[in-house]
């Protein structure tokens, strides 16, 4: 299940935050190298997009509670699909 993970720090001084987003970074490598996580963004100012795919909404819980830990944050959640997919839908409804 592929989900759009879109976050909102709290807004403090970057200077004060300057670890725990190093440390996000660090969290995220694994993540990143085992497929579970399809692509990261920094937004412009603050705050990240992450491209998640996991197998569950549990799943996807636990990563949201571990980034939260690092960068406490407000998060906006998107499930989406692949194009591929997508497209072969509308295919179908012809």
């Amino acid at each position: 299940m592929l989900f759009m993970v879109i976050s909102t720090p709290r807004p403090e001084k970057p200077s004060v935050v300057t670890p725990s987003r190093q440390a996000y970074w660090k969290w995220l490598a694994p993540l990143q190298d085992a497929g579970t996580c399809k692509g990261v963004w920094a937004r412009t100012g603050r705050g990240a997009i992450a491209l998640f795919d996991v197998p569950d909404n549990e799943s996807l819980h636990r990563l949201m509670n571990e980034w939260a830990e690092i960068i406490p944050a407000t998060f906006d959640v998107y499930p989406v699909i692949d194009p591929g997919p997508a497209k072969e839908y509308l295919k179908k409804l012809k």
